[in-house]
C-alpha cells in the first residue's frame, strides 16, 4: 500500500508560452493585437472585417505567446524581428520611428521586440514574467547580444504623466551618447504637470528591471497617443538578480515549453 504526498505531485504551469506554429495561430495575436490596440488604447488601425491587427512586418517576424494551459487561452503576445530577418525585411519596425544609426556599430546579434500586449483580464505579474521567459530563451538559445524595442507610454492626461517617466529615465536610466537614437517625431511638451509619482506601465518597468537603457527622446506616435522609449537591452549586462529568473527554464509563475523556430 502507498500514500500519495500532494506536496511530491508535480505542478501544472499556470501559463505556458511558446512561438505560433501555424497561420491561425498568428492570426489569433493579430486579433488579441487588435483587440487592445484600437478596441482599448483606440489607436487608428485598419484592422479589416476581421479586426486584426497586421502590418509587412508580420511575416518576417516569430509571435510569441503567452497561453492559459485549461482554456488554451492566448493571453499575451509579442513578435520578435532578428537581425537577418530585419534584412529581408527592409529594416526593423523601429526605424519607422527613430534613426537607428547606433545599431550599425553594436558587436553581435540584434533582436527586436514589438506589438507586446496583454488580454485585459490577464495582467498580472505571472504572465509578464511568463513573456520574458520565452523571450529569454531564444536570446540564449541563439545567441543573441542585444535586444531592443519601444515601450510605449499612455498620453489620456495630456503627456503630464509621460513627461515625469521620461524625466526619471533621462536621470536614472539613459544609455551613453554613442547608444542615443533621434526620434522622428519629438513628444510635445505637456501643459501640466503632475505632483506624485507616476506609474511606471508594465513593459517599460520590466526593461528597467532587466538592465535595459533608453537611448534619448521619445517619439510621439499620433496614431497610438503614446510616447514611445527606444529601449536597449545589452544581454551581457543583464541585471544578476533577473538574469536568474528570466534566463532560468523554469519558475513558479510558468514554463518555458520547447520554443519551435
Amino acid at each position: 500500500m502507498s500514500a500519495c504526498i500532494e506536496g511530491d505531485l508535480p505542478r501544472r504551469p499556470r501559463f505556458e508560452v511558446r512561438f505560433a506554429t501555424s497561420p491561425e495561430e498568428i492570426r489569433a495575436t493579430q486579433k488579441l493585437r487588435y483587440r487592445i490596440f484600437a478596441g482599448e488604447l483606440g489607436a487608428d488601425i485598419d484592422g479589416g472585417d476581421e479586426g486584426i491587427d497586421h502590418d509587412a512586418y508580420d511575416p518576417f517576424c516569430r509571435h510569441l505567446m503567452v497561453i492559459e494551459p485549461g482554456s488554451q487561452r492566448i493571453v499575451a503576445c509579442t513578435r520578435l524581428l532578428t537581425d537577418r530577418n530585419a534584412a529581408a525585411a527592409g529594416g526593423f519596425y523601429s526605424a519607422s520611428e527613430f534613426d537607428l544609426a547606433m545599431l550599425d556599430a553594436l558587436p553581435g546579434r540584434l533582436m527586436e521586440v514589438g506589438r507586446t500586449c496583454v488580454d485585459a483580464d490577464y495582467r498580472s505579474g505571472a504572465v509578464i514574467a511568463t513573456l520574458w521567459q520565452g523571450i529569454a530563451a531564444c536570446i540564449v538559445e541563439e545567441g543573441y547580444d542585444y535586444l531592443f524595442g519601444c515601450a510605449s507610454i499612455g498620453l489620456d492626461d495630456g503627456g503630464a504623466t509621460a513627461h515625469a517617466i521620461l524625466e526619471y529615465i533621462r536621470t536614472h536610466h539613459l544609455a551613453p551618447p554613442a547608444q542615443r537614437v533621434r526620434p522622428y517625431i519629438r513628444l510635445p511638451a505637456a501643459d501640466v504637470r503632475i505632483t506624485e509619482k507616476p506609474k511606471m506601465p508594465p513593459l517599460l518597468k520590466a526593461y528597467l528591471s532587466l538592465g535595459a537603457k533608453a537611448c534619448g527622446d521619445a517619439y510621439w506616435d499620433r496614431d497610438f497617443n503614446c510616447a514611445d522609449v527606444f529601449m536597449l537591452l545589452n544581454v551581457s549586462a543583464l541585471h544578476p538578480r533577473y538574469a536568474r529568473h528570466f534566463l532560468g527554464r523554469h519558475s513558479n509563475t510558468g514554463s518555458v515549453v520547447a520554443l519551435a523556430a
